[in-house]
């Protein structure tokens, strides 16, 4: 008896204790703010909704000097997300990375891109409810000294989100991820091989 009092005791506790980590969590996540500072580069993270059109839209408003869409299906041509317009800056120096199929990949992918481009500061553009996992992923895999400011791209109808029980698994699915990285980051590197 006194064992399954125990037992329920620490789930009890552990139950609370992820129930803290994620409000926490939802907090932060929904704390992130949009920044529009001048940098080296835009990084786009595609495949979520309005990512790519907010990335293309600051690029030609000149915040950054370079625009990386990164995760694009291989597919996809450059005409495809940015097309030329006449008076506006021209697609030079746009580049579709289409290697990627997940987060973390995205980041490992990008580190090469960016430091053959000499970046040394970059915008990082996602869902809102992605952006933690990927500022932990890209701090973790970039250059010590580059900058990164997040800029979440909001999903429209912000209140009725809530309201969604879907949206409520996907926070909570990306609280998993989350975690599971943060562990995985507690080891060298060289004892995950």
């Amino acid at each position: 008896m006194q064992i399954l009092k125990g037992s329920i005791s620490l789930l009890a506790i552990f139950l609370v204790i992820i129930a803290v980590l994620f409000v926490d969590f939802v907090y932060k996540t929904f704390s992130f703010e949009q920044r529009r500072v001048p940098v080296d580069a835009i990084v786009v993270l595609a495949g979520g909704k309005g990512r790519i059109e907010e990335g293309v839209k600051l690029y030609r408003e000149g915040v950054g000097k370079r625009l990386f869409l990164i995760g694009v299906d291989p597919s996809v041509k450059k005409s495809d997300l940015f097309k030329e317009q006449k008076g506006e800056r021209n697609g030079d120096n746009v580049y579709l990375e289409k290697l990627s199929r997940n987060t973390n990949e995205n980041a490992l992918f990008s580190r090469e891109l960016l430091v053959q481009q000499d970046v040394h500061s970059i915008l990082l553009i996602t869902s809102r409810y992605h952006m933690k996992r990927s500022m932990l992923l890209f701090r973790q895999y970039m250059p010590k000294d580059m900058a990164i400011y997040p800029y979440p791209v909001s999903v429209a109808g912000n209140q009725s989100w809530w309201s969604s029980s879907g949206s409520v698994k996907l926070l909570f699915s990306e609280f998993y991820k989350y975690c599971i990285f943060r562990i995985l980051f507690l080891f060298p590197s060289t004892e995950l091989h």
